[in-house]
C-alpha cells in the first residue's frame, strides 16, 4: 500500500515541496503507526527546506519534521500502554507530512477525548518548550519576562504560561495585528521588533538569535537570565563576555536533550500542560490549516511571519 508523503529533492522556496507516493511505514520495535489527523507545521522546517547552514543543515532528499496527531492503526513489538484506535500526538523527526507516520511510543502523548486537533499538536513539543524555557529561566511570580516572537507557535503559549506563573509578560512582535493578538492572550505590554524594548527585565526567552538575542541580553536587569531555544534568524551570535558581566546569565535549551536528561520530569510537564489545555487555562490558537498537498502554502505563511499561533496540515 502506498501513501502520500511530502518531500524535497532540492533546497529552495516553498515550491520545492512535492507530494510523492511512498510505502506505508512499518512500525518498528517500540513504535506505533498513526493515521494522521493533523500535522503541526514548525518554522524551523522552512529553514531546513531552504538549505540554511548550521543547526538547520540536513542532507537531501529531505522530508519535514512536525507535530502529528492521529489514531493508532498498528503497533510494533515491545509497545505497552497503547491500543489500536487510541488518539495520540507525537513529534516526528522526519517524514511528518504524510498520511501515516511511525512514532516512538515512549514519547507519544495520549490525547484527551474531545480535544481539538490544533491543541493536541501542541502537546509533544510546543507547549513543553514554552513551559520549560520559562522554568529554565527560573521565572518567579512578580518578575518580568520578555518573550521574543510572542505571536508564534511557542511564543503565544509562553505569554500565557508566564501569566499563569504569576509573572508580567512583555511580548515582542513584528506588526500591529500581532500586537493585538498577543494582548488578547493577557500580555501586560507589547513592543515591536524595531521599537524600544524595556530594560530591567528578569528573564528573556529567545528563539531568534542573532542581534535579537544580544538586544535581549542588554534588556536584562542584574541577575537577569536569558534562555535561547532556537535561531530563526539563522545566526547563533558570538556573545561578548561584557554582555554577561552585569550579573547576567545565558542558557540554551533543546527539547531532545531535555527528554534525555530528565525523562520523568519531561513527561510530568507534558501531563501538567495537557491538564491546563483541557481546563481552558492555556489556549492554543489555530491560525490556518491547509490540505496536505498544499504544504507549500503553509510554509509561505510561516516565512511571511503572518501567523498568529499554529499552522496545520490536514491529510
Amino acid at each position: 500500500m502506498f501513501v502520500r508523503l511530502v518531500r524535497f529533492h532540492a533546497h529552495g522556496g516553498p515550491e520545492v515541496l512535492q507530494v510523492e507516493e511512498a510505502p506505508t511505514p512499518e512500525p518498528g520495535a517500540g513504535q506505533v503507526l498513526l493515521r494522521a489527523e493533523a500535522i503541526g507545521v514548525n518554522f524551523a522546517d522552512t529553514k531546513i527546506r531552504a538549505g540554511a547552514d548550521g543547526i538547520f543543515a540536513r542532507p537531501l532528499p529531505g522530508s519535514p519534521t512536525g507535530d502529528v496527531v492521529g489514531s493508532v492503526v498498528a503497533m510494533g513489538p515491545d509497545v505497552s500502554g497503547f491500543a489500536v484506535g487510541d488518539r495520540v500526538a507525537a513529534l516526528v523527526a522526519e517524514g511528518a507530512y504524510a498520511d501515516f507516520v511511525a512514532v516512538d511510543a515512549a514519547w507519544a502523548v495520549p490525547v484527551p477525548a474531545g480535544l481539538d486537533a490544533a491543541s493536541a499538536t501542541a502537546l509533544p513539543m510546543l507547549a513543553p518548550v514554552a513551559l520549560r524555557v520559562l522554568r529554565m529561566g527560573r521565572l518567579a511570580a512578580g518578575e518580568t519576562v520578555l518573550v521574543q516572537s510572542a505571536a508564534g507557535g511557542i511564543g503565544h503559549l509562553a505569554v500565557q504560561l508566564a501569566k499563569l506563573l504569576g509573572a508580567k509578560a512583555v511580548g515582542v512582535v513584528g506588526s500591529a495585528t500581532k500586537a493585538d493578538f498577543v494582548r488578547s492572550l493577557g500580555a501586560d505590554d507589547v513592543v515591536t521588533t524595531e521599537g524600544e524594548w524595556p530594560t530591567g527585565v528578569d528573564v528573556v526567552v529567545d528563539a531568534v538569535g542573532g542581534q535579537t538575542l544580544l538586544r535581549g541580553l542588554d534588556s536584562l536587569a542584574p541577575f537577569g537570565r536569558a534562555v535561547m531555544y532556537g535561531a530563526a534568524s539563522g545566526e547563533i551570535p558570538t556573545v561578548p563576555g561584557r554582555s554577561l558581566f552585569g550579573l547576567k546569565s545565558l542558557a540554551g535549551f533543546g527539547v531532545m536533550p531535555w527528554r534525555q536528561a530528565r525523562p520523568e520530569q519531561a513527561r510530568a510537564e507534558v501531563a501538567e500542560l495537557t491538564q491546563l489545555i483541557v481546563e481552558g487555562k492555556l489556549r492554543v490558537a489555530k491560525h490556518a490549516e491547509f490540505p496536505l498537498p498544499e504544504a507549500a502554502k503553509a510554509h509561505q505563511v510561516l516565512e511571511d511571519r503572518t501567523n498568529l499561533g499554529r499552522v496545520l496540515l490536514v491529510p
